[in-house]
């Protein structure tokens, strides 16, 4: 009997000759330049100093660019990337698995792509294809009685368990290998991803390494399947696989080949017009509508957010530490900070990157504000979610009048996508931060243009003009 992922092989084999259809090529663009904007704006973290200060002691041939301007094997390279990508919480995100995959697939697509000079063409669609893989195995493991990730409940990070897997396919693909080649990397990777939400509740950094380790990871994998290593055929589904060590008997492993090829999870893929974690974006979409309306912040007497249950503990527990933010990284987990932060604040698409500074999160008015938003679970934000991110704002002013504002679906989604000028708009404005003005365009030229003239080895030259310190 063939195994899953040896099915998903044939497939990615397939596409390797055959290319995936020009939409999705497109997409893939479209996203390959939102990684590239997030992990330039990135570069200016103390995390893009430490991460290169890893890599740097690590040495090696140098085959690969990393954001920064640096040269590191593939998977260093990938690790920046990766992790850059990810640092600022402004990374696309798949629904309902809640998974943020273009943050691992991307950066190790265009590693192993810089690395054998690979075309557009192959670069976008191999990372179609990791990018089709990774949300299908966190789609195998979503609950739909439970409406949650399996992998969420339990505290595990989907992004970076299902990222190592995807980012060794489109490796695998970009290297020209075979389907049982394909298998195996992807059953090598399997063994390497990881990743605990922890840090997401009490604090700590770790989280930001994780696309980028999955994206390393992926990378390795690739290369120790071409050196001859193998992986199980029922890495996924087995007795010891994949889904029965993460997800128990949950799971639904045949999810991974269901209508392969003739239909596309990364099609529910949402960009993000606000660069925090993506429970928080309802309630910013309605704090900003508020706002519009000519509530002032001094006005406010009370707010009430209501969301899906499920999201609470990422962005409303535990409540004193989410009214007060410690850090601006933390700020970006927190319900009450965010609207806060939209009501006072806001620059880019509403609220942006100036928003989550650590003195911005300090801020008293933005501190008194959030400390008078409470966060409730919300029957009909239940009913909605994961397949969409809902929020519930209710204000009462010192006047008494009151407001409610309701958010099916954020912005960013397929339901209401960002328009090419926003995109244009979220990508100049990090790229100044890291990029010379010359080139900024031409980076995005080349981008957009890689399903036609556009070339993977002029992205990664612009890409290594940058140095953390343009904006």
């Amino acid at each position: 009997m063939t195994g899953t992922i040896e099915q998903f092989a044939d497939f990615a084999a397939a596409v390797t000759d055959s290319g995936v259809p020009a939409g999705l090529r497109r997409r893939a663009a479209h996203r390959v330049l939102d990684v590239l904007g997030n992990a330039l704006a990135a570069s200016t973290l103390p995390i893009s100093r430490t991460i290169t200060a890893v890599v740097d002691s690590w040495g090696g041939h140098p085959a690969a660019t990393a954001v920064g301007g640096g040269r590191y094997p593939a998977p260093s390279a990938a690790l920046v990337n990766g992790t850059l990508a990810h640092a600022l919480d402004f990374d696309d995100t798949h629904l309902p698995s809640v998974l943020h995959p273009s943050a691992s697939i991307v950066p190790a697509a265009l590693a192993a792509a810089e690395v054998v000079g690979a075309s557009g063409t192959a670069l976008l669609d191999a990372a179609t294809v990791g990018t089709e893989l990774c949300v299908r195995l966190g789609m195998a493991g979503y609950d739909e009685d439970l409406r949650n990730s399996i992998f969420f409940e339990r505290g595990q990070h989907a992004t970076a368990i299902c990222g190592a897997v995807g980012a060794a396919v489109a490796a695998a693909m970009l290297h020209q290998m075979d389907s049982a080649g394909i298998s195996s990397a992807a059953g090598i990777a399997a063994s390497m991803g990881s990743g605990l939400l922890e840090a997401n509740r009490t604090g700590g950094t770790v989280k930001q390494i994780h696309t980028g380790w999955a994206a390393h990871a992926g990378l390795v994998a690739a290369d120790m399947a071409r050196a001859g290593i193998t992986g199980p055929p029922t890495v996924l589904e087995g007795r010891f696989g994949f889904f029965q060590a993460w997800c128990g008997n949950d799971a639904h492993p045949e999810h991974v080949v269901k209508g392969l090829g003739e239909t596309w999870d990364s099609r529910e893929i949402h960009i993000k017009p606000y660069p925090c974690n993506h429970f928080t974006h309802a309630g910013i979409d309605a704090a900003l509508q508020l706002r519009a309306s000519g509530v002032q912040p001094q006005d406010i007497a009370e707010l009430e957010l209501g969301a899906p249950t499920a999201v609470l503990r990422t962005i409303a527990q535990p409540i004193e530490a989410k009214a007060a933010p410690s850090t601006g990284y933390a700020a970006a987990f927190s319900g009450p900070y965010t609207i806060a932060a939209a009501l006072t604040g806001g620059d880019g698409l509403g609220v942006w990157l100036s928003d989550f500074t650590d003195q911005a999160a300090h801020d008293p008015q933005r501190r008194n504000l959030a400390a008078t938003v409470r966060c409730v679970a919300d029957p009909w934000c239940d009913e909605l979610f994961p397949r969409h991110f809902p929020a519930v704002l209710r204000a009462r002013t010192r006047d008494g009048q009151r407001h409610e504002i309701r958010i099916k679906t954020n912005r960013g989604g397929p339901d209401r996508p960002l328009s090419a000028e926003e995109l244009g708009t979220k990508f100049r404005l990090e790229a100044q931060l890291a990029l010379p003005h010359d080139a900024i365009e031409a980076l995005r030229d080349a981008v957009l243009t890689l399903d036609s003239t556009g070339s993977v080895k002029e992205v990664m030259a612009l890409i290594g003009r940058s140095d953390g310190s343009a904006g």
